[in-house]
């Protein structure tokens, strides 16, 4: 884990380190190859330069089959560049890896990534019964890399029972633009279905004088 902090805040971000081999084939034939080999293929772009090179499955386990927002600096026959993960293919019927799409990152241009939400604070619906609901997983933003963040926290100590807050309630840093819809309910407190039914029962016995039957019903003659 490494700590990577700017002038406004510190936040820890895991940067993942690739080594990568240049591949000079890029053709279907030579992407076979590598992945016979037992390798992924892969791209580096951004900028004016375009990598391709192959990488280890295991070098990237933790870059791809996570929850989190990380780093990778990839090292391609002595040069490392600093990237994130864009995008990446599976074989349909084995789930393996079968390519990978690195974005290079360079200082004072604009990314948009999408980056965990976490909760912070102690929600008073919560305290009184009610389930913290997660609606949004991620949220897009836009920045530079050196206001990047590996997650955006959410202040949930006033959602009361029944309550929502929104993306527009995020309070992001300095340097990041949300891109994700304002209106978007991010966490909501919940009311059990056990305290809504014990409610609608309280509810159906109010205005019933304690201790009197309920009166029955007059039988009709044919």
């Amino acid at each position: 884990m490494i700590l990577v902090t700017n002038e406004h805040k510190a936040f820890a971000m895991e940067i993942v380190a690739i080594n990568g081999k240049e591949r000079k084939d890029m053709g279907k034939k030579g992407a076979r190859q590598v992945r016979e080999q037992g390798q992924i293929p892969a791209v580096l772009y951004g900028g004016k330069e375009v990598t391709h090179f192959s990488v280890d499955p295991n070098d990237v386990k933790s870059l791809i089959y996570t929850p989190d927002f990380k780093l990778a600096e990839i090292t391609v026959d002595g040069t490392s560049h600093k990237a994130i993960l864009k995008d990446y293919q599976m074989h349909p019927v084995t789930d393996a890896v079968t390519h990978i799409d690195f974005l290079r990152l360079i200082d004072g241009v604009p990314v948009k990534v999408d980056v965990p939400v976490k909760f912070k604070g102690t929600s008073p619906g919560v305290k009184n019964g009610g389930k913290l609901q997660k609606n949004v997983r991620r949220i897009r933003i836009k920045t530079t890399p050196e206001h990047l963040v590996g997650e955006l926290m959410v202040d949930i100590s006033s959602l009361k029972m029944g309550d929502s807050i929104r993306v527009r309630d995020i309070d992001a840093s300095e340097g990041i633009e949300i891109m994700t819809s304002p209106g978007v309910p991010v966490g909501t407190v919940v009311v059990p279905r056990a305290m809504r039914s014990a409610a609608t029962a309280a509810a159906k016995t109010v205005g019933a004088v304690p201790g009197e039957e309920p009166a029955a019903e007059e039988a009709t003659e044919e």
